[in-house]
Order: structure tokens, then sequence, then C-alpha cells
């Protein structure tokens, strides 16, 4: 038997049941109060016969609830089970770390929540509540993943709660994973899906400002993932811009494989390699600081036309080609990336090693434009943090490409001002360079 909940037209609970013990040791699931009323169906997943009959959810009738005490109340689609300070914590247990996902309904994120849930990120005595962000197109979606959530039986995933509106979804968030954005339709202008996903990153951005945590880290995936992520870093003056991060991990896998396969090496073998720029054709995978097995290299592919060319746009356009074999973009890989994201900055870094990430450029060691985020080399102590890394080479091959990428997000800030506070947008946006997977 499981608790089944649904709403009478005027918002009221009307039913419900004890939990099995199994479902006690899932964890929780809760249904957000979207802003505005939402008709939806709202059924147990635990026992289909319990389902009860469709209804409305609306602001006044929860309201008191959530007065009383001090959070949503735990109500929805999958039935709450217990509180995490009751007696089944564990004193080995870490304090509860709180993760936030839009685009929740997707298909990098049905891969990445599982991976969430299974302990591999964060670790084998972490437990994580997970907050699904959606539309309302696809709310009936999120139910489904958190029905598969549930079915998955993970110890550490204590609570897992679905919503519409990114107030209540990213309230508390220890971290905060954006992945959803519109995709790139036919015939649009590049500019104008930087307006469009503008305007979403702008919202979250203040959402992340008013409800978060204050330390909340960001990563953003939904393209255009750089300029997406400075419109979230100017409405959140609240928040540290040195937490918001840009995915171009993906782009540094992509460039690790590449020199294992020319070099012939597995690809552990591969250090130190940075992707520069805009997560963009413009990127900049960075083989003069590279290394393999530990030589540069330059010493060990001695194949410098393979290098600047053909390496090079390999890296940039593998995307666009993965889309043109699989029918579409990236889901796993790109999940997979966002996993050693967040693990490269809840680990320490490997002595004399670092990774990519597109972060806020305001006081960069190396000259690039202030005030846009770019991928640069970084290292972290594993406390979420992360420094740049000062000592890398630079010739002119390297600086004229990192130039040609920053105008590149130099000319996207512009675009995007009137989302940024900086006045009248202007965009003059003269090379079309497909962001992978936009499409």
């Amino acid at each position: 038997m499981g608790l089944s909940t649904a709403y009478s037209p005027a918002g009221s609970r009307l039913a419900t049941a004890p939990l099995a013990a199994a479902a006690a040791r899932r964890g929780s699931v809760q249904h957000l109060r979207p802003r505005r009323p939402l008709i939806a169906t709202v059924r147990c997943s635990v026992d289909a016969a319990k389902q009860v009959q469709d209804g409305a959810a609306t602001i006044a009738a929860q309201e008191p609830a959530r007065h009383k005490t001090g959070r949503l109340p735990r109500f929805g689609v999958f039935c709450p089970t217990y509180d995490l300070t009751s007696d089944d914590k564990t004193k080995s247990w870490k304090k509860l770390v709180t993760i936030a996902v839009s685009g929740a309904a997707g298909m990098i994120a049905n891969h990445l929540l599982f991976q969430l849930a299974s302990g591999e990120v964060f670790g084998q005595d972490q437990p994580i509540a997970l907050k699904l962000l959606g539309s309302e197109r696809s709310l009936q979606a999120l139910e489904g993943v958190a029905m598969e959530l549930e079915d998955s039986l993970y110890p550490l995933l204590r609570e897992v709660s679905i919503g519409i509106d990114p107030y209540e979804v990213f309230e508390d968030a220890d971290w905060a994973l954006l992945i959803g954005a519109k995709p790139r339709g036919p015939g649009m202008e590049r500019a104008a899906l930087l307006d469009i996903n503008g305007q979403i990153f702008a919202d979250q951005g203040k959402a992340l400002n008013t409800v978060a945590s204050p330390n909340v880290k960001v990563i953003v995936v939904g393209n255009p993932c750089n300029t997406n992520a400075l419109i979230c870093i100017k409405n959140a003056p609240n928040i540290p811009a040195k937490n918001f991060h840009a995915l171009t991990r993906l782009d540094e896998n992509r460039a690790k494989c590449q020199l294992a396969l020319k070099a012939g090496v597995f690809y552990d073998k591969v250090s130190n390699m940075t992707i520069w720029g805009n997560h963009s054709t413009t990127q900049v995978p960075d083989f003069l600081n590279a290394k393999i097995d530990g030589r540069p290299v330059k010493e060990v592919i001695k194949d410098t036309k393979w290098l600047e060319e053909e390496f090079t746009m390999t890296v940039q356009n593998r995307g666009g080609v993965l889309i043109q074999k699989w029918g579409r973009s990236s889901a796993a890989s790109t999940s997979v990336s966002i996993v050693d994201a967040i693990k490269s900055l809840v680990t320490p870094t490997p002595e004399g090693d670092w990774f990519s990430s597109g972060v806020y450029t305001t006081g960069n060691p190396y000259g690039i434009a202030e005030d846009i985020v770019f991928s640069m080399p970084c290292r972290s102590k594993g406390d979420g943090d992360y420094e740049l890394v000062s000592d890398v080479l630079m010739d002119d091959f390297l600086w004229e490409r990192i130039k040609k990428t920053e105008a590149e997000l130099l000319a996207e800030k512009k675009c995007v001002a009137h989302l940024t506070g900086e006045g009248i947008a202007f965009c003059d946006l003269r090379e079309d360079t497909m962001l992978p997977g936009e499409m």
C-alpha cells in the first residue's frame, strides 16, 4: 500500500493511506506547487488501485500548510515517506545535498539523474534530494521520470520533487544543473536563439538569487551555455560569480579521446587538456599544454599539421557529426561530462593536472577580456571551489585562436545586453558557428 494523494477543485487533499516499509526506505517525492493553478493528474505510483480522481491544486489551499511547516507540503505524485531527520538517518551519512535540475524530462537528464542518485557523483555516504524543473508541457513526463527514480530503490535518494516554477524548485538548492533550453529550429537566426534562451536564463538567475543557497554551485548546460551562464551571473548578484560554470567538459573529453586515438594509448594517459573559449565551433582545444603519459603532446604526436588542422576541427565539429550519425544531439556523453565536471569540483585535482570549465573571466591571468564566461584551465581542492591555472604555455597559434573565440563571446554579450542590465542589445554575429546540438 502506498500513500495516495489527489486534489479536489478547491485544492483539498482527498485521500491518504499508510506507506509500506519498502517505500519508506526510498525517500520521499514531492510535487511542487506551481505559482499559478495547474490542472494535473495526481497519482501515487505505489498502488494503482488506490489512484483517485484528477483535480486542481490552488495556491490558497496549500499556503497554510507551507506556513506551518516552513517548507512545501509533501504531497503529490509519488507519495512522501518520512523526514530524513528521523531515526532512519544513519550516523555515517553526511548532511543532505539538494540538487536542482532544469530540463529534467529531457534525454540528458534521463541519464544524469540516475548517476546522481546512485552515489557515483557525490559519494556513497552522501544522501541527496533531487528537485526537477520542467514545463507545463513536460509535467507528465516529469512524473514518469520520478516514477523510475522511485522504482530504482536508490538508498541515497531521500527526496524527489517536481515543479514548473524555478522559484519553487530552486529553493535551498546547493547545486543547480541548468540543462533545459530551447533548441534551434529551422531558419532561426542564432541571435534569436540567444534572445529566447537568454530570457529563460535571466529568469532562472533571478530565481536562484532569491531562493537558492547563498553558495549554490551552478552548471549551465543549455546552449549557448557560455552566454547563458553570463546572463545568470548578471541576474544573480547575491551569488558569487565564481560559482557559475558553463559546461565545456564534453569538449575536453572529446579532445582527450582524439589525442589518445592518434597516439595509440588509452585515454587515461591524456592529461592537462584545456578547452579555451566558447562552447561553439570557435572553441580552442589546446594541444600545446596537453600531455600524453606525462610528456608534451607535441613530443608524442609530431604531426603538427594534424594537430593544427584535423585534430582541432574534429573536436570543434564533433557534436554536429554525431547528430548526422545518430539523428539527435549527444545525451549520454553530455551526462557523463556533467558528472565529470561536478566531480572535478568536489574531488581534489590530481597533482600537476587540471580540467576545463567555462568560468567568469574577471581577474584572469591570461589577458582574456573581462566580464565574459570563457572556458579556461582550472584546479580544485575538492571543496566546490576552483582556481585558475597560471603555469600554462602560450604561442602565436594558440593566442590567435583564443582571440577569435573571445571576439565571438564579446559579440554574443552585446546581443543580450538587454538581459544583463547593460543597455540596448546590438547583435552583429558575422559568422554562424553552429553550437553543437543547437539544431
